[in-house]
């Protein structure tokens, strides 16, 4: 697959984006809409998941129906902290997945991610892989997260994030040229503190109230 960035132009994803960047929206309200944003991008980014037929009786007739072919195993994988706000809206919309998590921290003078934790269900091989980090800034991250999740074979990886910096983008499909990105946004540019701009500062300490 050749490398590909899939911005989600939903007027409903633009629109609660445009309140979550806003300095003034509170960690309540900025928690509510990652839950909600992260619901509408999980719909887009799963549009290929493969659909089976069953034999189902309505109160009218039987009929042969269409239903998620839950045998393929699909996985998502949280990138923490941050990771955790989109995780939590996906899994009421897809309940049924497993999850898994990867803990990074970025070194703030090298910028350079540093694992802490890493734990993945197992017997994913040849599983489906959605990489869930609000933020792609310099791209460290998630090329060293998705360099991890390859080893553990899966079938396919995507990865979604709320905010994609030009940077980041690129230092990732120069390291995973295959993996498509989904995001709701490409902004301007990093900072040279490694921040998107014009951004919506650090996604971690605005859902969690730390910053």
């Amino acid at each position: 697959m050749a490398s590909s960035v899939i911005v989600i132009e939903h007027p409903l994803v633009q629109h609660k984006l445009t309140l979550m960047r806003r300095a003034e929206t509170n960690t309540a309200t900025f928690r509510s809409l990652m839950t909600e944003i992260s619901m509408l991008l999980a719909y887009e980014v799963t549009r290929d998941l493969p659909l089976s037929y069953e034999a189902i009786k309505t109160p009218m007739c039987l009929m042969n129906a269409p239903a998620l072919a839950l045998d393929r195993k699909l996985v998502i994988v949280s990138i923490m902290r941050a990771g955790q706000g989109l995780l939590d809206g996906m899994l009421q919309l897809m309940p049924f997945v497993r999850v898994g998590h990867i803990g990074l921290y970025r070194e703030p003078t090298t910028l350079e991610p540093v694992e802490y934790y890493f734990k993945v269900p197992h017997d994913i091989d040849e599983c489906d892989m959605l990489v869930i980090d609000p933020m792609v800034a310099t791209g460290n991250s998630a090329v060293a997260a998705v360099q991890r999740l390859k080893e553990t074979n899966p079938r396919s990886l995507k990865l979604i994030c709320l905010l994609a910096a030009p940077e980041g983008i690129k230092n990732f499909h120069e390291q995973h040229p295959e993996v498509p990105i989904f995001t709701a946004a490409i902004d301007e540019k990093l900072d040279e503190h490694g921040y998107i701009l014009p951004g919506l500062g650090d996604a971690g300490d605005r859902l969690f109230g730390t910053g």
